[in-house]
């Protein structure tokens, strides 16, 4: 849980102007001698210091279903990130796909849990019971997402998402100044350029599969991930299987 020690309780009226200007004070104050590529990071530790969640990550999202991890608070975030990435579906997935925020406070029954069910039961083991996934970018056009987790069931506070919307629209803006340095790429391939590392066995695994069967990229990835998930296997853990020939497909 955050300490909220310096903002209103629950039961105080809505966010004024002097209480925005607070939260603004707050995210600048989380800047204070962090480099241009560790503001995003710097932004989303603010989140999980002054929200009512247990941990947060950023993933950004790319072409042909690609998506990488940028940061995440704990390991618990970064498996429940890894666990979206692997099924292809989850809040994440869906505030991406949406270009808008995804906020499913109860992961253990009821419609949340119903929307995405295998998801919801990873996460559970995972000791989540909430996820509030909120678009990063700009004009409808979703390029990552900010993604907050809980130990338990709950929706967001008033409070809480009046911080967390400027939090991510200054993550958006942080982004967009590393990529800014990056002068011949395009904004998703420099930002997934700095981030993508983890996942290039995937996308390398994903082109032997393209080759194996003749599928285009999205089709070559879904397949990795049913064998990944048919296996009890991360895509990462399944997509070195494919490189070390330790697995091929077959029509």
């Amino acid at each position: 849980m955050g300490d909220f020690s310096s903002f209103p309780g629950d039961a105080d009226p809505p966010f004024g102007a002097e209480d925005l200007k607070r939260l603004s004070q707050a995210l600048t104050g989380s800047l204070t001698g962090v480099s241009g590529i560790d503001a995003p990071a710097a932004l989303c530790r603010a989140c999980v210091d002054l929200l009512d969640v247990t941990g947060a990550s950023v993933s950004l999202g790319g072409d042909n279903d690609a998506q990488a991890l940028w940061w995440s608070s704990d390991p618990v975030a970064g498996r429940l990130a890894e666990a979206q990435y692997t099924l292809g579906v989850g809040p994440c997935q869906s505030a991406l796909a949406l270009a808008a925020p995804v906020l499913a406070a109860d992961l253990t029954s009821g419609t949340d849990a119903r929307r995405w069910p295998v998801f919801a039961q990873q996460a559970v083991e995972l000791g989540v019971r909430a996820v509030f996934s909120i678009p990063l970018g700009s004009a409808g056009l979703a390029v990552g997402t900010l993604d907050l987790y809980r130990d338990r069931p709950g929706a967001l506070s008033e409070r809480d998402m009046s911080f967390a919307f400027p939090a991510a629209d200054a993550i958006t803006t942080a982004l967009l100044a590393i990529n800014a340095q990056e002068p011949d790429g395009d904004e998703a391939a420099a930002w997934l350029g700095a981030a993508e590392s983890d996942h290039e066995e995937v996308h390398q695994a994903t082109g032997m599969i393209m080759v194996f069967l003749g599928l285009e990229a999205p089709q070559a990835l879904a397949r990795l991930r049913a064998h990944a998930f048919a296996r009890g296997q991360s895509v990462t853990e399944a997509a070195r299987d494919v490189l070390a020939g330790r697995v091929t497909f077959d029509e």
